[in-house]
């Protein structure tokens, strides 16, 4: 990962978390019902997830308690903006948008001393069975502050107006209360940490759980698309509820997300004719072997990636040029059709999200889109990063180099 470390790509907006932070880091894990961790600095993204944490627990989301109780530790105002990097939901990084938005200097006054653990409350307490996840309605977002810092506050408060009350001035035994609060608490008269519940309204959306579920909801039957083999397998059984379900490898899931106005097949857009220079890139570069040129040169270089496609064989590069030949045929004024001339592979990866969605739900099915075909590898780090990352170390260094560079290119 060096290679993309360097062109700050990887993970390259975490901020470090050390000395007394740890310290309030690990009292939120506590607090939360998790372990402490034992590394004394490491690194953080927007919700409080740590890759060095989820390294040491062995566990991608340690901030779950199972999958249906997701949780978030604030313990400075600066994750406020910072990317979410492994999202157990698609929502995550506009829940986490609300809640700095509603309660920005309250999360300031706070974590001056203290920590926000933070609930993400779908009023599920554990799945049973894949089509839990159609419970998803409104996310409550709950507020617990470590040492239980507006309770203290509330004490402390009592007791001034106690020792306010009558000769209560002269009680040595309420200034000792009093002392002792404020060396543990500090003052607490004027803070502001009442930091109340946020409800976050969800529609389509995300999940990790069971494996990877898409629930779109938009239409007159919501439709789960699933990542998992075994859990569409299972869901399949369950006959009670009105809902439209395909596994993510089904070949009627393009047609049926197209007759849906889900997602909307147009070369003449100007995001297809970017996305098919890279995908027809990437084809090309996965049909080639023992290069006498490097791979970056190789894709970008005109003359030499017309002198590499000759190189490989017929149908390899009736694929990789599908799109082309189209064109050029329907230029021609010939009649073809799309299906005839255009590979399925790319014509599946060249699909996009219907215009009349909201932004929302087109970034929700620009994900599904690259889940179901990888080949745009911009969209893949834009959309999908933990497995953009897993195929990057497969890929040669020249490879890798004209991907950063192609990422670079678009950022």
């Amino acid at each position: 990962m060096d290679k993309l470390k360097e062109a700050d790509l990887y993970k390259g907006e975490l901020i470090p978390i050390s000395g007394k932070l740890v310290e309030r880091y690990n009292k939120c894990l506590v607090k939360l019902g998790f372990t402490e961790t034992k590394l004394t600095s490491f690194f953080i993204d927007g919700i409080g997830w740590s890759p060095e944490v989820a390294e040491e627990k062995g566990e991608i989301h340690y901030l779950n308690n199972g999958e249906a109780n997701p949780h978030c530790i604030i313990i400075t105002p600066l994750q406020k903006g910072l990317p979410v990097y492994n999202p157990f939901h698609s929502f995550d990084r506009e829940l986490m948008k609300q809640v700095f938005k509603t309660h920005q200097t309250n999360i300031e006054n706070i974590t001056r001393d203290s920590a926000i653990c933070v609930d993400f409350d779908q009023r599920i307490d554990v799945f049973y069975e894949p089509l839990d996840v159609l419970k998803y309605k409104d996310i409550i977002v709950r507020f617990r502050l470590v040492d239980n810092l507006d309770q203290a506050q509330k004490e402390q408060l009592e007791l001034i107006e106690l020792f306010k009350r009558d000769n209560n001035f002269v009680d040595e035994e309420i200034h000792q209360k009093l002392l002792e609060s404020a060396n543990t608490y500090g003052d607490l008269r004027e803070r502001v940490i009442d930091i109340k519940d946020i409800t976050f309204n969800v529609d389509s959306f995300f999940t990790e759980a069971f494996g990877g579920i898409f629930v779109i909801k938009s239409f007159l039957s919501p439709i789960l698309v699933f990542q998992d083999i075994d859990a569409y397998k299972e869901a399949i059984k369950d006959t009670s509820h009105d809902v439209l379900m395909y596994h993510i490898g089904h070949d009627q899931l393009i047609e049926k997300l197209q007759s849906h106005l889900i997602i909307e097949f147009d070369l003449n857009s100007e995001i297809t004719k970017r996305r098919h220079e890279r995908v027809k890139k990437f084809l090309l570069s996965k049909h080639l072997e023992n290069t006498t040129h490097e791979m970056k040169d190789i894709l970008e270089d005109p003359m030499l990636f017309k002198s590499y496609l000759n190189k490989i064989d017929i149908s390899a590069r009736k694929k990789v040029m599908s799109v082309d030949r189209y064109l050029e045929k329907k230029s021609s004024g010939t009649f073809v059709k799309v299906e005839d001339i255009i590979d399925e592979e790319v014509r599946v990866a060249l699909h996009s999200p219907h215009s009349s969605l909201k932004p929302s739900e087109q970034d929700l099915i620009w994900k599904l889109l690259v889940s179901i075909s990888p080949k745009d590898v911009l969209f893949l780090y834009w959309y999908d990063k933990e497995e953009f990352y897993k195929r990057y170390k497969n890929w040669s260094d020249s490879m890798k180099d004209w991907v950063i560079q192609t990422i670079k290119n678009n950022i």
